[in-house]
């Protein structure tokens, strides 16, 4: 099997030393990647490979000149036959033993390390990810994998004897697979939020159909061609491609289906959940939806790792991320002075093909994300905002094939304007000045989102009551990394409350396996 990178890149260490055998490597995938453009992917549905009456066409963000690859329009027919083909293989997977089922999934991880520099080339040129960010995404897949098994046997297979066990009598709480699930996965972290929640299901005896969005499905097409080759039963896994419409919702509302994960915006989240809420037995719906993410930054704060970490929050990947941060409250003593160092920061950002080694920023993923990025700034100037860097797209040359735009630092709107409440999805943030650090926590927790917060302060009680008070389930302090993004399997569980999540437990920790199975509780008299 493959050998692990000397240096691990995590989205905390996205830049440093010991990078340049990851360069190298990136440089030759990078170059190869186009070998592999323009070709139509099939649908993996059982033992087939399925092609559909219809194909659609999948464009390069970075160069709309580039046609990545074709692929299926699927059809609700198709997500039947899915869904059955993993209902007929779900009896042999889940009554392996979990031994059996954590040595195949080990095997996925090492597969997923394997083909790493290509992923990640896919990756940079379908989603628009610099490179590093790339290659920090297919570690989080393999790392997701393992997590997951590790948890396994931590658990010893979550058989656990329970009290009043004796000659005659052995009591056991046993957690039960629920069936079939389906995962859908969105544009932005296509491969990772894929491989965690399949690799979740799978392991606990579960069978998978997953559906990437039609933004983005050849990362995960190659993902799952990697899946696929591993040796499990024909029909444990299953991948359909196709329009949110037809696809996603049959897998929603279509029968057969024991669990859902999806993770998109919260108003389709909230519309699913609803009508899954019909349906006339309950099943379990993990929905991972948006945030508006505030960082805090209070007097005694680094301004300079402030300023660092606002700006790789606010826009990394081009602010899309649900985890990103959109909104700064500084304590008015230092508001002048971050917002100055802020502004020089962004400024100073490189925007182009983020394949190339030394471009931190690339476009934003779609002509509709560009339309909001325009709206937004209108919006902020008309209500007396001031655009202090940022505010246009680029033009010229690369720039005329994908909608390359600055990262925008706004100041001067009202604290109850909806910039400061509105999830964007784009690079930009607003700052808002408070007095303390009450007025901030309540600033911060006016919102229907629950997901990261972060704090900037040197004041340790400071930072406790912000631990105590915030209403988000993934918070930092002081993270020059990033102020409310960068989570990693068993390092960081990454979740969110409120309107962000349904669930509670986060993905990457401790608690996340339990989601996908249910407790029997076992009694046997001898």
């Amino acid at each position: 099997m493959g050998q692990k990178t000397a240096t691990k890149i995590t989205y905390s260490t996205l830049s440093g030393e010991g990078l340049d055998e990851v360069h190298e490597a990136l440089d030759a995938a990078i170059e190869r990647a186009p070998e592999s453009f323009g070709r139509e992917y099939p649908m993996i549905i059982g033992v087939d490979r399925v092609a559909a009456a219809r194909q659609f066409e999948d464009r390069s963000p970075i160069d709309d000149r580039i046609v990545l690859g074709r692929f299926q329009s699927g059809t609700a027919g198709h997500v039947r036959n899915a869904v059955a083909a993993a209902r007929l293989t779900l009896p042999k997977w889940s009554l392996l033993p979990w031994q059996e089922r954590v040595a195949h999934m080990r095997g996925v991880a090492e597969a997923i390390r394997e083909h790493r520099w290509e992923l990640s080339a896919i990756l940079g040129y379908e989603v628009g990810k610099n490179r590093l960010e790339c290659v920090g995404e297919v570690e989080e897949c393999s790392d997701f994998v393992d997590y997951y098994c590790d948890r396994m046997e931590e658990h010893v297979g979550f058989i656990t004897p329970m009290g009043g066990s004796g000659e005659d009598q052995r009591n056991e709480s046993v957690l039960r697979p629920y069936g079939v699930w389906a995962v859908i996965s969105p544009f932005n972290f296509p491969m990772a939020l894929t491989a965690g929640p399949v690799a979740a299901a799978l392991v606990t005896g579960n069978t998978v159909v997953a559906k990437p969005s039609p933004i983005t499905p050849f990362a995960v097409t190659r993902l799952a061609e990697i899946i696929a080759g591993c040796g499990l039963p024909s029909g444990a896994f299953n991948f359909v491609t196709g329009s949110n419409e037809i696809v996603s919702r049959e897998l929603v509302v279509g029968a057969g289906i024991d669990g859902v994960v999806f993770t998109g915006s919260y108003q389709v989240g909230m519309q699913l959940m609803r009508e899954d809420a019909t349906r006339p037995l309950p099943r379990p719906f993990i929905a991972e939806m948006g945030g508006k993410n505030p960082a805090l930054v209070m007097k005694s704060a680094d301004l300079d790792k402030a300023t660092d970490g606002v700006k790789a929050s606010a826009f990394g990947l081009q602010g899309q991320k649900c985890s990103a941060c959109s909104r700064v409250y500084v304590e008015g003593t230092v508001r002048e002075e971050f917002t100055r160092v802020l502004v020089e920061k962004t400024l100073n950002v490189r925007i182009g093909n983020p394949l190339e080694k030394d471009v931190w920023l690339g476009p934003v993923i779609s002509e509709a994300a560009h339309q909001r990025y325009r709206a937004a700034i209108a919006l902020a100037v008309e209500d007396g905002g001031h655009v202090l860097a940022g505010g246009e797209r680029l033009s010229g040359g690369l720039f005329d094939h994908g909608f390359y735009v600055e990262p925008t630092v706004i100041d001067g709107l009202p604290l109850d304007h909806e910039l400061f409440h509105t999830e964007l999805f784009l690079p930009i943030i607003v700052i808002g000045e408070v007095d303390g650090l009450e007025q901030a926590l309540e600033l911060a927790n006016q919102t229907e989102f629950g997901l990261t917060a972060g704090i900037f302060s040197e004041d340790e009680e400071e930072i406790q009551r912000f631990f105590d008070g915030i209403e988000a389930g993934t918070i930092y302090a002081n993270r020059r990394a990033g102020a409310t993004a960068g989570a990693w399997p068993g390092v960081n569980p990454f979740g969110g409350w409120k309107g962000s999540a349904s669930s509670g437990a986060g993905s990457g920790g401790p608690h996340y396996l339990q989601q996908f199975m249910r407790e029997q509780s076992r009694v046997r008299v001898f």
